[in-house]
C-alpha cells in the first residue's frame, strides 16, 4: 500500500542533525544532483492490519529532489502481476495514491543509525485501499512515513545484489484516515524496499543516474 507507499521516491526527512545534506551523482563525492528521480519496488510491498494482510509486487514512485535533499513525489502506483489489484486477506486490494504531490525530503544521518546513511520522509501522503473481502471495504491511510536510506555501497542496504541507492520502510505504522468504512483497522503496517535512480538528463525520461547521500 503505499507508501509503500512508499514507499518514492524521494522523501522527506527528520530534521537534519549536525551535518547538512547533499545529494550526489555517481559517487559520494561526485557532482551534486538536482532533478527528477524514480523509485522502483524491490521484491514485494507487504501490508498487515488487524483484518489480515496483503502484498503488491509492482510499485513505482516518481518525483524530484534538489541537491540539499528537498523534494516531492508527483506520481505513485501500487499494483500486482497478475492483477492489477494486490492479493491479500482472502481476496484482493486495489490501492490508489491520493493527495499528490506528496512532500518529500532526504536527510543525511551522520550517526549512521542502524547502518543507514540517511532518512527519507514522505509527508501529507494518502492512499485509498479497496478490499474485496466482506462485500467490499474502502479504507484511507496516510500521514507521514519515515524510511531508512542507503547508499549504493552500503552493506546494510535491503538488496545487496542491486548497486543503487535504496530506501526501506520497515514495519512502518500508517494511521487510518476519515472517509472509509467503520470496519477499517486503525493502522496499517507497511514493509517495502525501493531502489532510487536519477534522470540521466532533464526531460529524458531515462533513469540511470546513481544517487548518493552525504554530508554537505
Amino acid at each position: 500500500m503505499g507508501a509503500a507507499a512508499a514507499a518514492l521516491a524521494i522523501g522527506s526527512a527528520t530534521a537534519a542533525t549536525a551535518a547538512g545534506t547533499a545529494i550526489h551523482s555517481g559517487s559520494a563525492t561526485g557532482p551534486l544532483f538536482s532533478g527528477n528521480v524514480k523509485a522502483s519496488l524491490l521484491g514485494t510491498a507487504s501490508v498487515t492490519t488487524s483484518l489480515g494482510g496483503g502484498s503488491c509486487n509492482q510499485s513505482t514512485m516518481t518525483g524530484s529532489v534538489n541537491s540539499a535533499g528537498s523534494g516531492s513525489i508527483s506520481a505513485a502506483s501500487f499494483t500486482n502481476n497478475p492483477g492489477p489489484a494486490c492479493p491479500g486477506g482472502g481476496g484482493t486490494v486495489a490501492v490508489t495514491a491520493l493527495n499528490l504531490p506528496w512532500g518529500a525530503t532526504v536527510a543525511y544521518d551522520p550517526n549512521h543509525t542502524g547502518g543507514r546513511d540517511g532518512t527519507l520522509t514522505m509527508t501529507n501522503f494518502k492512499v485509498k485501499a479497496v478490499a474485496s473481502i466482506l462485500g467490499g471495504i474502502t479504507c484511507y491511510y496516510g500521514g507521514t512515513a519515515v524510511a531508512n536510506g542507503y547508499n549504493p555501497n552500503n552493506a546494510s542496504r535491503p538488496d545487496t545484489t542491486v548497486n543503487q541507492a535504496q530506501i526501506k520502510l520497515n514495519n512502518v505504522s500508517i494511521p487510518v484516515q476519515s472517509g472509509g468504512s467503520f470496519l477499517c483497522p486503525s493502522t496499517a503496517t507497511v514493509t517495502a524496499a525501493y531502489q532510487l535512480l536519477g534522470e540521466s538528463s532533464p526531460g529524458s525520461g531515462s533513469y540511470t543516474t546513481q544517487l548518493w547521500v552525504a554530508a554537505s
